[in-house]
């Protein structure tokens, strides 16, 4: 499969690089400066790219099977770029008519209960509330977009860097977590769900919690 993977060079888009190029897939990395170091393989190609614009998306996609997102708000950034990043991609796979998407998105989103989402809990920070609510905002546009397959794949409540086991549980819409109510993912195994997600398409249209 030929790969073209937006927000290459954070910390989450280099793990899933790592993780297609492992399994033989060809990935083209996006970053704003089109500069990603580390990457040695003859499959991966580095370029530069504006996520916000649907004319540079299209160019990107062209050609290519699938389009990946480990795409954030640069820290300078107003979180709702998010929206206007969804939107760019989703205007600019239809223009280069590729259907396959898979998107990181937030937990925030994710329900904790009956008519609740982590968001609307108390034990959600309050710093985090601005970046979750674009999150949610940019779901809104995904999901009117029927006409892409698309997935949106949301971590656990805490996510940071750890051991890649090959080992995540999934649900349709709800925060994962485990015995003792803790939920948690390591970059290594989001990224393994993010490319098994890619692979076999098993929640289209649908998002879909990841943890342990």
């Amino acid at each position: 499969m030929d790969v073209l993977l937006l927000g290459a060079s954070g910390r989450i888009g280099r793990r899933v690089v790592t993780e297609l190029l492992d399994r033989g897939h060809d990935v083209t990395g996006v970053s704003r400066s089109g500069e990603i170091d580390g990457f040695d393989d003859a499959a991966f190609t580095a370029v530069a790219g504006d996520a916000t614009d649907p004319d540079d998306v299209a160019r990107l996609a062209t050609g290519h099977d699938a389009v990946g997102s480990a795409l954030g708000p640069a820290a300078d950034a107003s979180p709702d770029v998010l929206v206007a990043m969804m939107e760019a991609v989703v205007e600019g796979m239809r223009r280069a008519s590729v259907d396959r998407l898979v998107w990181t998105g937030g937990a925030g989103i994710l329900s904790v209960g009956p008519d609740t989402r982590l968001i609307e809990t108390e034990e959600f920070p309050d710093e985090w509330v601005p970046v979750a609510s674009a999150a949610i905002d940019a779901y809104d546009r995904l999901e009117a977009a029927d006409d892409l397959r698309w997935t949106y794949l949301a971590p656990a409540a805490l996510i940071e860097p750890g051991e890649r086991t090959g080992e995540y549980r999934t649900a349709r819409g709800e925060l994962v977590t485990d015995d003792a109510g803790d939920s948690y993912i390591s970059m290594e195994d989001f990224a393994v769900a993010f490319v098994d997600e890619l692979e076999q398409g098993d929640a289209v249209h649908a998002a879909l919690g990841v943890g342990y």
